[in-house]
């Protein structure tokens, strides 16, 4: 069965379709106990990775993927992993955008990214907008092909 259509496995579930799931951590701790077999299940099976994260926590989020055993170097330089920080995607242009927001997304998360018969596993972390509600991207991820999980606290 190509990896594509294999069932991906977050927080002890079992995903059998493409959707976007929403978690909120108490600790760094529990959030990496729930996601990092999900982000080291895809490196396993050669699917791409795509994660969003605090600009100040970058080197501590590819400390923690290098702890847990991926050669982040080869990762990037393959391109299997990409890793980019809110200033890159929420926050393009100095302030939220909705629109260019999800622009933006979409062309990173984009299927033409991700290897032959894999799929892109996203990581998203959304601490900075503790004041905002959630985007409206919950319509576009029931018929993308790939999966996502975000981070908020």
């Amino acid at each position: 069965m190509p990896n594509a259509q294999k069932h991906v496995h977050l927080a002890g579930s079992t995903l059998t379709h493409s959707c976007h799931a929403c978690a909120f951590f108490h600790t760094r701790e529990e959030e990496y106990r729930v996601l990092m077999p999900f982000i080291m299940e895809g490196f396993e099976r050669g699917d791409r990775a795509f994660h969003i994260v605090d600009p100040d926590r970058r080197d501590a989020h590819l400390a923690r993927l290098a702890q847990e055993g991926i050669n982040v170097a080869a990762a990037e330089a393959g391109g299997q992993l990409e890793v980019l920080n809110w200033r890159e995607t929420y926050l393009k242009d100095g302030k939220f955008d909705q629109a260019l927001m999800i622009e933006t997304l979409l062309g990173m998360i984009d299927p033409a990214n991700a290897p032959p018969g894999k799929m892109s596993r996203n990581i998203a972390n959304m601490e900075w907008p503790s004041t905002r509600r959630p985007s409206r991207c919950n319509g576009i991820w029931p018929s993308a092909p790939w999966r996502a999980a975000s981070r908020n606290s």
